[in-house]
Order: structure tokens, then C-alpha cells, then sequence
């Protein structure tokens, strides 16, 4: 046993190892499972039409977001918009 570490040092980096070799056992079931099922699940899908893999545990994520909104500046708030950048930029 080290000199310089604490039990309570050489008990977290054990549990920590653990927990990693838990981990990856875990992930590596996970990826078979996969891999044994994926297959059958889509037997019956054309390929050419499948779009990509999801994972089934995830809600599906939409990619609307808000509109886009824009304002037009008056020539005036221009110039004062491009002097707050130079105070703001040190020029």
C-alpha cells in the first residue's frame, strides 16, 4: 500500500475501477442486444425507405424551432450600433 494515499483514496479508486469494468460489461451486452435484434426487427422494412437507427429509450427530438424574427434598422440606429461596437470593441 502506498505511503502517500489514504485508505479512503485507495477505496475510491477501486470502487471507481469497478464501476468502469461495470460500465463497459454493461455496454458491451447492450451493443450484442442490439446488434441480435436489429436485424429480425427490420425484416420486414425495405432498406432504400429506412431512415437512420434511433434508440427506442429516446423521445423523438423535433427540429422545429421558433420563427425567425428580424427588424429593419433605420440608417440612424445603424450608426449608433456601429459606434457601440467600436466603444465596445476598444477602436
Amino acid at each position: 500500500m502506498p505511503d502517500h494515499a489514504s485508505t479512503l483514496q485507495l477505496i475510491g479508486v477501486a470502487v471507481l475501477a469497478v464501476a468502469a469494468v461495470a460500465w463497459a460489461v454493461v455496454l458491451v451486452r447492450l451493443l450484442r442486444l442490439l446488434r441480435r435484434t436489429g436485424p429480425r426487427a427490420t425484416a420486414g422494412r425495405s432498406t432504400a425507405r429506412r431512415g437512420p437507427a434511433r434508440l427506442p429509450a429516446l423521445p423523438r427530438q423535433t427540429r422545429v424551432g421558433p420563427p425567425l424574427e428580424s427588424v429593419e434598422l433605420t440608417p440612424a440606429e445603424q450608426d449608433a450600433f456601429a459606434g457601440l461596437v467600436r466603444q465596445l470593441a476598444g477602436g
